[in-house]
């Protein structure tokens, strides 16, 4: 059984900083792609970005590159997403997902919202 568990997320102002975790259980982060998305109110889930498996990197979606970055910890087994420059626009819950064992697993997701 993989669990995934986000923290971090609250209530900023523009231009502030957040890093959101994913806790890992069932899974080794260091041999998963580690994947996060948002979901804006009303509108569909999008990629964020993801951290490859084997240290192969990371990829970021356009609208993120160069605010976003995303790590992992080996021995907390945890995903990171540290977010920059935050703007109203990247307000919405995020999701830690990871795909294994043929299925999609998601975590409960944390709530980022960004406002003056």
């Amino acid at each position: 059984q993989v669990q995934l568990v986000e923290s971090g997320g609250g209530l900023v102002q523009p231009g502030d900083s957040l890093r959101l975790s994913c806790a890992a259980s069932g899974i080794m982060v260091g041999t998963s792609h580690m994947n996060w998305f948002r979901q804006a109110p009303g509108k569909e889930r999008e990629f964020v970005g993801r951290i490859l498996n084997g240290g192969a990197g990371t990829e970021y979606a356009d609208s993120v590159k160069g605010r976003f970055t995303i790590s992992r910890d080996y021995a907390k087994n945890t995903a990171y997403l540290q977010m920059n420059s935050l703007q109203p626009e990247d307000t919405a819950i995020y999701y830690c997902n990871v795909f294994f064992r043929g299925r999609q697993w998601w975590g409960q997701g944390t709530q980022v919202t960004v406002s003056s």
